[in-house]
């Protein structure tokens, strides 16, 4: 099956190990990485960032394999979760970023298209983070606000 907005077919290319228990370089306690983990939250650093200085700095390949639960999880417990989901931010960036560039451009329709593929994704996430219940029932995208998420 084709994906929605790309030409390719099939699945990713990379595909990370089979792993079932923490490696044995990991010398840091679970208790410590989710010190490190809120630490690091505080200093405003995202979910994927957060990941990335674990794996390059630390060598923690997989918080959910050392620590036994997930990044989000920790953030939850300790109270510094995002008010909002990380991916549904990031694509609002982009869609806000786009439409500035289009406020200057206003004849570059190839953007204009790629305004429209980002918000449709936009509206398929946020449908799906409300079924789940992660956004309230009522929360809609609006172009003109989205500002105000971003703080």
């Amino acid at each position: 099956m084709a994906r929605i907005h790309s030409r390719g077919k099939g699945k990713a290319g990379s595909t990370r190990p089979f792993l079932s228990e923490a490696p044995s370089w990991v010398k840091m306690k679970p208790k410590e990485i989710e010190q490190l983990i809120v630490q690091l939250s505080k200093q405003g650093n995202s979910q994927a960032a957060i990941g990335m200085i674990l794996r390059d700095q630390y060598g923690i390949p997989s918080v959910n394999l050392v620590a036994g639960k997930k990044l989000l999880t920790i953030l939850n417990e300790n109270d510094v979760a995002p008010r909002y989901p990380e991916d549904l931010i990031s694509l609002i960036r982009r869609a806000m970023n786009l439409r500035n560039h289009l406020a200057e451009n206003k004849k570059d329709l190839i953007s204009t298209h790629g305004l429209q593929r980002i918000e449709s994704k936009i509206y398929r996430l946020a449908a799906y983070y409300r079924r789940v219940k992660v956004l309230p029932a009522d929360w809609k995208y609006r172009p003109a606000t989205a500002s105000v998420l971003l703080r």
